[in-house]
């Protein structure tokens, strides 16, 4: 967890991290971590798992991983915009994602605020990725690849989300 944390309660990042890495079933299942947490920004990765796989040969990640990125970490970055990150909540209204190449290695997702309203809030989110170090130049998967080699973004969205002030 980056120190850059300010403006954020101590316990309110805690919880975050807390919650979404251990006690949310189904992010705690992907491996989701919470990697960055400030005031109108989250960065989430999700770790390079088979089972997250699609059946292609060479395996990619599952498209609706990275959509689940853009959703959870556009909505934990609207709920650091709250005066109560810790009471407050936010429900997604509206999602869009665009795929822009194939994903095979960890998923790390970079959402920032685009507005926080008095109940609406929009979120924009960039998701990159790269060839996993399991696949060397040499290897046969490697001439195979179509993806990309070096960090770039997999998918972009946006997401609206309804905000929940105390």
């Amino acid at each position: 967890m980056s120190d850059d944390a300010e403006g954020l309660p101590d316990d309110a990042v805690s919880f975050v991290q807390r919650y979404i890495e251990e006690e949310h079933g189904y992010l705690s299942w992907l491996g989701t971590e919470v990697n960055e947490l400030e005031p109108g920004r989250a960065v989430m990765t999700v770790p390079y798992d088979e089972k997250l796989t699609n059946t292609t040969d060479p395996p990619t990640v599952h498209g609706g991983i990275a959509a689940t990125l853009i959703d959870t970490a556009g909505g934990i970055a609207q709920r650091t915009m709250l005066d109560d990150p810790l009471t407050g909540g936010v429900a997604t209204v509206n999602l869009n994602v665009n795929y822009l190449r194939r994903a095979a290695g960890d998923l790390r997702a970079t959402a920032e605020v685009v507005r926080s309203g008095g109940t609406i809030g929009v979120s924009t989110v960039t998701v990159v990725s790269q060839l996993p170090d399991r696949v060397q130049e040499d290897d046969e998967a490697f001439e195979r690849w179509q993806g990309t080699t070096e960090e770039e973004a997999v998918a972009t969205g946006q997401g609206a989300f309804r905000l929940f002030r105390d």
